[in-house]
């Protein structure tokens, strides 16, 4: 693991993406050790192993400071998304505490926060989330439409722990953030599923589906997000050679299904991608689960 002195830590985005409602993003760790096949950052340059490639901005902390106070003294309040392009809570923050540290900045500045992990480590940063959720100040635009300041999203492909143990191989088990889903919800903070993306002919079938909306609805889950696979690129440490190589060893009978469902822009036909979204909305109202973080 490398440590880089970063020239900015806080970015602010052009718009707000519909789901997160990100404002800024911010990723204090760059590389992935948690390995997802299906990752969209995935491509040549990060090699194969995208641990390979992991890095920490040591400078983080007092860049956010900085960042922070100034905007703060603009009232430039908005929703902080960690993390854009890797995860807040890869394995070495258990030791190395950047997000924490950088949660208690955005803390005592009183920005509203959006987690989105696929780890269980989020659990023991709960009393800080819970300390932005009353004390951060909404975008004066969103404080009619959100009753909360901090968002935990648990990101799921599968809840079939088998299953994620091919395609997110260094990720915690779906089955721990399960538990760490129901833990948020039972200590009053606004948690739901980034289920993304879902794997055609695995997790995306009509009995799958109906298991995953069900498991969600009986934890409590505020909402979910769901969304189909992109694949991209060429090259072996491309997502698109990973999957493919993936389900020709652990699926041989789908892969001439993937080869001709993923056409030349690595994108599921239109046809399919419509059938999913009306099964997904029809599934969201039929369990009570919205699709928004608004209510």
């Amino acid at each position: 693991m490398r440590r880089l002195i970063a020239k900015s830590i806080l970015n602010k985005t052009k718009r707000r993406d519909p789901w997160f409602l990100d404002d800024y993003t911010l990723n204090p760790y760059s590389g992935c050790s948690f390995n997802c096949l299906y990752c969209y950052i995935r491509g040549s340059k990060y090699g194969i192993n995208m641990a390979e490639k992991l890095s920490m901005k040591s400078n983080a902390v007092e860049l956010l400071e900085k960042q922070l106070s100034l905007r703060a003294r603009k009232k430039q309040y908005g929703i902080i998304v960690l993390s854009s392009a890797t995860d807040p809570y890869l394995q070495l923050e258990q030791s190395e505490l950047l997000t924490r540290q950088l949660l208690e900045v955005i803390l005592h500045y009183r920005f509203p926060v959006h987690i989105i992990t696929k780890s269980n480590l989020v659990t023991r940063d709960f009393d800080l989330l819970r300390e932005i959720d009353a004390a951060a100040i909404l975008p004066e635009d969103l404080q009619s439409k959100l009753t909360h300041k901090a968002f935990v999203t648990f990101s799921f492909s599968t809840i079939d722990d088998r299953v994620a143990g091919i395609f997110e191989p260094g990720a915690p088990k779906p089955s721990l953030r399960l538990e760490a889903l129901r833990q948020a919800l039972e200590q009053g903070l606004y948690s739901g599923v980034s289920l993304m993306p879902l794997l055609p002919y695995i997790s995306d079938t009509g009995a799958s589906l109906e298991l995953l909306f069900q498991t969600f609805q009986t934890i409590g889950a505020s909402y979910v997000f769901p969304a189909t696979l992109a694949l991209y690129g060429n090259d072996p440490a491309d997502n698109s050679a990973l999957v493919m190589r993936a389900i020709g060893k652990h699926y041989p009978q789908l892969l001439q299904k993937y080869q001709r469902l993923f056409g030349a822009d690595g994108k599921l036909p239109d046809y399919y991608r419509h059938a999913f979204a009306n099964k997904a909305s029809s599934l969201c109202s039929q369990y009570g689960l919205r699709d928004s973080l608004f209510y």
